[in-house]
């Protein structure tokens, strides 16, 4: 009988949020995280082992869109700032993904949260 891995604990916010995304996850799909957004628009962030998952609350008549973004249709992530790129855009509590034609931005309770979200995202799109 062969020894079976344990799964890593999923990172989340929200108990209601990780679940409605683990709810539409396809066969053999893994969650990571699902990370809460602030700001006007975005619900949050989900993560899985094989595309991201943005939840647009920002259509008119109050209505609201799950985007899956596949990693491998990723353009690239990165971090938003006030300020001239340096040091302290690995500080900023917001990223932006690129895909063709759309820059979505979500920003996060906090820096480390956004840097998970970051990090998290670019070892996909790098090791895809």
């Amino acid at each position: 009988m062969s020894e079976q891995q344990p799964q890593p604990e999923v990172v989340f916010d929200f108990a209601q949020q990780r679940d409605a995304v683990a709810a539409g996850l396809l066969p053999g799909e893994r969650l990571v995280a699902v990370l809460d957004a602030v700001g006007t628009g975005t619900g949050f962030l989900g993560l899985t082992d094989a595309r991201v998952l943005v939840q647009d609350r920002a259509l008119v008549g109050g209505r609201s869109t799950l985007v899956s973004i596949p990693y491998g249709r990723i353009i690239s992530v990165g971090f938003v700032a006030d300020s001239d790129l340096g040091i302290e855009a690995l500080s900023s509590s917001t990223i932006a993904i690129s895909v063709s034609g759309a820059v979505h931005q979500v920003a996060f309770r906090g820096a480390d949260k956004a840097r998970y979200a970051h990090d998290t995202v670019l070892w996909h799109v790098l090791n895809g």
